[in-house]
């Protein structure tokens, strides 16, 4: 395949994430089941920006300082499951790299990738000899594989004579500057609550000025107290609410998210921490010192931050050049071909 046929194939992917036919919407509502992570609402919002991601002009500009190459090598993949379709960004690196992907999806897929790529194979039936799903992964080239950090120190081991990237647990941050209005604290409340905050780019922490008022932001977040909604969100919730009421701990509680105190970045499922600064430049110091733990930050404010910065409400939606961990995924695939 050239890179043209590629784009194109890709091309008539998005368009088809976009407009999704009765049977695969089926299998959408079946994944609930399988996964009850995996919401339909979730599931739609995931496709919908993958789709508009997959369009022939942004797939140009991203391949567009990179040779048109073929190549037999083979790209083993381990793929997480906190998301719906959260690995389709390797499978896509590899795929337009001209490489043989063999994948190793997780267990809570739910079937979505096989789904997926079968519809690629259908628009594109090239692709079928570039695609091996896998219970074990075997003769492998380059290996990418995403896991948490128990699994990473595993995967560094196991794969340590293979060209690789290990990507391990990460979680992003917001900065609150205090003049943001109603409507962009409720864009936060996007960046936390979508898929559950169970995203690397999910926000499980706050910056906010010192005597911030938290009623103001828990006013504007209103809007998603239909989380609580959800069994498996609300257990988190109830558990990691008895477990500061019986240690005593302070936090604020608005019925369906818990707002702690806390220096550490990752927070437990329906917590988000908080730190209160008087000096900007403290933030901006913490958030450098600790940027091997973050993927992304949140905020309307401009700062000189070591880490990627989003615009308050967009943290889970990615462009085709937004790489995970700061790696260039297509720089590592073309410099190993």
């Amino acid at each position: 395949m050239t890179k043209d046929t590629r784009i194109q194939a890709l091309g008539q992917l998005g368009k088809w994430m976009l407009n999704l036919d009765e049977t695969s919407l089926h299998t959408i509502q079946r994944a609930h089941y399988k996964n009850p992570w995996y919401t339909e609402e979730y599931i739609l919002k995931q496709f919908q920006s993958l789709g508009q991601q997959l369009t022939d002009e942004k797939l140009n500009q991203w391949l567009a300082n990179y040779p048109d190459i073929e190549s037999s090598k083979i790209v083993g993949l381990v793929l997480a499951g906190n998301l719906p379709l959260v690995g389709f960004h390797d499978i896509l690196a590899v795929l337009m790299s001209g490489f043989v992907a063999q994948i190793k999806v997780s267990s809570d897929d739910a079937g979505l990738t096989p789904m997926v790529l079968d519809r690629l194979a259908q628009v594109e039936p090239l692709f079928a000899y570039k695609i091996d799903l896998v219970d074990k992964l075997a003769n492998y080239d380059l290996i990418i594989a995403t896991g948490s950090n128990n699994s990473a120190r595993y995967f560094e081991y196991y794969f340590s004579s293979k060209p690789h990237i290990i990507r391990k647990n990460r979680n992003s941050v917001a900065i609150l500057t205090g003049k943001e209005s109603e409507e962009d604290l409720k864009k936060v409340g996007y960046d936390i609550f979508d898929y559950f905050g169970l995203g690397c780019r999910s926000v499980s922490k706050i910056f906010i000025p010192s005597g911030y008022p938290v009623s103001t932001f828990f006013e504007a977040i209103e809007h998603f107290n239909q989380s609580k909604a959800h069994f498996k969100y609300n257990n988190n919730y109830d558990y990691n609410k008895s477990i500061y009421l019986i240690n005593g701990e302070k936090h604020f509680d608005n019925g369906f998210l818990l707002l702690k105190e806390d220096k550490n970045i990752a927070s437990p499922l329906a917590v988000v921490f908080y730190e209160e600064y008087d000096n900007i430049k403290d933030v901006v110091n913490t958030i450098n010192n600790c940027r091997e733990r973050i993927q992304c930050v949140v905020t309307d404010g401009s700062f000189d931050l070591e880490v990627p910065v989003f615009p308050l409400g967009s943290s889970q939606c990615p462009a085709l050049d937004d790489y995970a961990d700061g790696v260039n995924t297509l720089d590592f695939l073309f410099a190993n071909q």
